[in-house]
């Protein structure tokens, strides 16, 4: 079963160009690199798998110090299936274990410009970030993350509901399509995004099984941390990855229970997950102006675990209060609301970029007032306050209007769609749509 994603459109853009660099395409281990590139492999006539896992051979014909047409050929015959340009989708797999073939990439741009290339791998960054020249502008990036909600909605066969919620603008829904759209919020903060644990709920729904596949998922990423490049031991960097998981959606503190490490070591171990792609950092910018990156303090950071599946696991949230309760605060444990949606920012944002995120906060003693998310969009610093259920104040949103002299902002809770004074109100399930209706 695939799961169609909508970096699809993307890829089958990259094939169609009439011009195309390599592509490599990162993110976390098992968001489902490989699936979309395999899927993409069925519209052309020929595709051929180099997986330097599997076999090591490959290494070492790419170390060859031949030209790119014989390394074609060689692989051809290894593989027994043609690579002919135009006709042929050549897919590097697990490339971080192979230096040369990363440095290789750039030569197939420049001596067979019209071979489709990808290549992808898990712990690819920590390969790159040991090559960070290795071929600019030569060879496109193209980051992937696990599904978003419209991406769920898609996978439980909701396709005309999760375009219906795109093509409605922001008027106020009807009830019944928006209690609909909430409970598939709910079990999407259950399941999570990572595919296997979405292809499970849709063929069972059934939420114990998801429990069991985001365990086993849990393991195989807390297996992967003996292979990070560090001094840091597996179990430290455990201790570090449960600490972030714990501190979700507030600034983060090294001080936190039982730590064995220095401040040092923590944030190297922090900066290791941050490549695996398994935290995302959001940083506090003053929002004087723009660029928000201009006027940040990283000394004030909260962090992002990549997935609410696992998130919700790594914490042991009760599931019968997040699919039963309807006051959603009283089920918001470890900020899963603010979670979801910085995870939705990052994963609307521009596919071929990793564009960083950004929270406010008052940097007064006497004055304490903070909002979630700071975007821009186009010209404008657009404030976002998350609310997990559908009360509460709006004092720092108000605040930072008026010392910033920001015409709107946007709250996200568990209301409909609606608009207050210079406020747009979103519900929490449509946290992604916020990019495309404000630009």
């Amino acid at each position: 079963m695939y799961l169609n994603r909508s970096v699809d459109i993307e890829l089958e853009s990259w094939k169609n160009a009439s011009s195309r660099k390599p592509l490599i395409i990162r993110g976390a281990r098992q968001v489902g690199k490989s699936s979309s590139i395999r899927n993409l492999g069925k519209t052309f006539p020929y595709f051929a798998e180099v997986n330097f896992d599997e076999n090591s051979d490959f290494k070492l014909l790419f170390e060859a110090n031949n030209s790119i047409e014989q390394l074609c050929d060689e692989l051809s015959l290894m593989l027994q299936t043609p690579i002919i340009a135009g006709e042929t989708l050549l897919f590097l797999d697990e490339i971080q274990l192979c230096e040369a073939a990363i440095n290789r990439l750039r030569y197939f741009y420049e001596k067979m410009p019209n071979l489709h290339v990808i290549a992808a791998g898990s712990l690819l960054e920590f390969a790159l970030s040991e090559i960070p020249s290795f071929a600019v502008g030569r060879v496109r990036s193209l980051f992937m993350y696990p599904l978003s909600f419209a991406e769920f909605l898609n996978a439980c066969g909701e396709e005309k509901l999760a375009k219906y919620l795109v093509t409605n603008g922001n008027e106020a829904l009807s009830l019944p399509i928006h209690h609909k759209l909430t409970s598939f919020y709910k079990n999407f903060l259950i399941v999570g995004g990572m595919p296997e644990a979405v292809k499970t709920y849709v063929e069972t729904k059934r939420f114990l099984e998801v429990q069991r596949v985001l365990d086993d998922l849990i393991l195989s990423i807390q297996s992967d941390f003996s292979k990070y490049k560090t001094r840091i031991s597996s179990l430290n960097l455990l201790e570090v990855f449960n600490a972030l998981a714990m501190q979700v959606g507030e600034k983060f503190t090294y001080a936190y229970p039982n730590a064995t490490l220095n401040n040092k070591q923590i944030k190297a171990a922090i900066e290791l997950f941050k490549l695996a792609g398994l935290v995302h950092s959001v940083t506090h910018t003053s929002a004087t102006g723009i660029p928000l990156g201009a006027t940040v303090n990283p000394k004030f950071t909260k962090y992002l675990v990549f997935d609410t599946g696992i998130f919700q696991r790594l914490l042991g949230l009760d599931l019968s209060q997040l699919i039963l309760q309807s006051d959603f605060n009283a089920v918001n444990k470890g900020n899963i609301a603010e979670l979801h949606v910085g995870l939705e920012l990052i994963k609307s944002d521009d596919c071929y970029q990793k564009n960083p995120v950004y929270y406010w906060q008052r940097e007064s003693k006497n004055s304490q007032a903070e909002l979630d998310y700071v975007l821009q969009i186009q010209e404008e610093i657009v404030p976002i306050e998350v609310k997990a259920g559908t009360k509460g104040s709006m004092q720092s949103m108000y605040l930072f209007m008026k010392e910033k002299n920001v015409p709107k902002g946007i709250r996200i809770s568990m209301e409909n769609f609606s608009n207050l004074e210079k406020i747009a109100i979103y519900p929490l399930y449509a946290a992604y749509l916020i990019r495309r209706k404000n630009e």
